[in-house]
C-alpha cells in the first residue's frame, strides 16, 4: 500500500502538519517543527508552507488516538 501525506491526528501540536510530514518521511516530527521553525525565522518561509499545507493536506481520520 503506498503511503499518503495527511495531517496527523494523533501527533499534533497546531495542526498535524509536521507530524504527518514526519510520518510520511519516516522521521522523528519534532525534527521536522525545528526546521519549520528555522525556515520561518530566516525569512517567513517556513510559516507560508505550514499554512498552505494546513489547508491542502487532508486530516488523516484512519489513525488511532
Amino acid at each position: 500500500m503506498a503511503k499518503k501525506l495527511k495531517r496527523s491526528t494523533s501527533d499534533t501540536v497546531i495542526a498535524g502538519v509536521c507530524g504527518g510530514i514526519g510520518t510520511y518521511l519516516d522521521v522523528d516530527p519534532v525534527l521536522v517543527r525545528i526546521v519549520l521553525m528555522l525556515f520561518t525565522l530566516l525569512g517567513g518561509a517556513g510559516l507560508l508552507f505550514y499554512l498552505v499545507c494546513w489547508i491542502c493536506m487532508p486530516a488523516d481520520t484512519d489513525s488511532q488516538v
